[in-house]
Formats: C-alpha cells, structure tokens, sequence
C-alpha cells in the first residue's frame, strides 16, 4: 500500500501510510512553521483554536473514523468536555493525553519550512523527521554518522547525490531515535544501522509514491539501552519531499510474534 490522502474540514492535507505486519496506519500532515510552531513542538493543550492545535486534531479526527477497538473509550462528541493534551514522558517522548485515557503516540519535526506532525494508529511508538538534502555539504564528516555500506545503498536510490543519499540516512536515524524516546542522548548515530530497502515490505514496489521501508537495527550501548530491539528491526518509511526526506518509524514494545 502506498500513501493515502484526504482533506479535513478546513482543508489540511491528511497522508495515511502503513508499515509491516498491519501495523499502525500512520497519520501525518504538515503546516507551514508560524509564530506557534515551536509551541506546538512544545506540546499545547485543546483550550483555545489555531494552527498549534490544527495538525493534533486533524490526525486525532482522522483516527478516531477509523473507529478501531483500540481507541473506542476515548471518541467523545464533547471535546470541551474531553480535552486533548499533549504530554511527554521522563525522556520526553510525546503522546496524546484523551480526556484521563492515555492516548496514541505522537512526533514532531520541522523541516522545508514547515512543522510536521505524525499519529500513530497503534500503540507502537514513532518518530517522525524531516531532513533537507541541503544540510550536507561536501564537508560534513560522514563518517562519524554513517556506516560505507549505508551510504552505498542511500547513494543508489538517491541517483549519486551525496547530499540527498545524506538527507535520507539522517532523517532515518532522527526518527529512530525519536521512536526510542531518547533522540541522540543516549544512541550514537553509528550505533544505529540502516539496512537496504525491502520491496513489498508494505503492499507496494520501493520507490513508488509510497517511497521505501527499511529495517533498521541497533548495536552496542545503543542496543543495551533498547533491549527490546533485539533480533528484530525497527521499520521506518522514507518518504522523498521537494528537497528532502521524510522518514516516520514505528517501535512496537509489545512483540506480537510475526516479528
């Protein structure tokens, strides 16, 4: 499956993609970055109306259609009544606080200009970055974040563009370590490996509009932190924007066997 589509009342632009073994959907859409985008990467509260909250309710809304078990006790027709919150736990992962329920995990980036936010359809974790390929000019030391064989495969999707091959990785391993909940704290970014793109990995051809999934894995003191990583690999789609990449990872803490 590729990516889907859809328009909330106000005309924002909701994107639906989906990842291995029926996890998620993932929600995401973008706004461009105001005077409240870092309020809103802050995290904000459902009082009041305006761009900060607009991103958090279309994906909230575009969820709750989905009417999934999961979520059930947390679709209430008075949102006054029932406020949505943003919250964040001691490493500063951010997820949805429903009323009193614990909700869907949730991410932020900003990037191209714009602030991007990204709904779990699950209860796995995500992380969600955007990279431009302008951030890696000739003279950034590659190798102290990318594996040669990394760059090497990066390199053939990205037709021998350094800087867009760089652009992808980096967004990759950022939204990693969003989904672990640490950003780059606790992992090495050579602690964090990007494996070749697998076809079919969800329903459709790599490098159609749906972009590419990849498995990545984690080594070292990365993979003593996150022992819950072990022998399994992270998912994370990449998805190519005008100018750069967006990547979205998943992080599911409860195995469910087909791993």
């Amino acid at each position: 499956m590729g990516v889907d589509m859809a328009k909330d009342s106000q005309g924002l632009t909701v994107h639906a993609v989906s990842f291995v073994h029926g996890r998620g959907p993932v929600f995401y859409a973008s706004l461009p970055c105001g005077p409240c985008a870092a309020e809103t990467l802050k995290g904000c509260g459902a009082d009041g109306a305006g761009d900060k909250h607009r991103l958090i309710f279309a994906l909230w809304n575009h969820l709750a259609a989905m009417e999934s078990p999961l979520w059930k006790h947390c679709h209430p027709s008075n949102r006054a009544a029932f406020p949505i919150q943003v919250v964040r736990g001691l490493l500063g992962m951010p997820h949805l606080l429903l009323g009193e329920y614990r909700g869907p995990a949730i991410s932020f980036s900003e990037g191209g200009g714009k602030v991007w936010a990204a709904l779990c359809g699950d209860e796995s974790d995500i992380g969600i970055d955007a990279a431009g390929t302008d951030e890696f000019q000739r003279r950034y030391p590659f190798y102290r974040v990318f594996h040669p064989q990394e760059l090497q495969h990066a390199l053939r999707l990205a037709d021998g563009d350094l800087e867009k091959a760089s652009g992808l990785l980096w967004s990759i391993k950022e939204a990693v370590v969003k989904a672990l909940g640490c950003a780059f704290h606790l992992v090495d970014p050579r602690q964090i490996t990007v494996y070749p793109s697998v076809e079919g990995a969800t329903g459709g051809a790599v490098g159609e509009n749906g972009g590419y999934a990849f498995p990545v894995g984690l080594s070292g003191k990365a993979l003593t932190r996150f022992p819950i990583t072990a022998g399994r690999p992270l998912w994370v789609r990449s998805l190519p924007q005008r100018k750069m990449w967006l990547s979205i990872a998943l992080l599911n803490r409860r195995p469910t066997g087909h791993e």
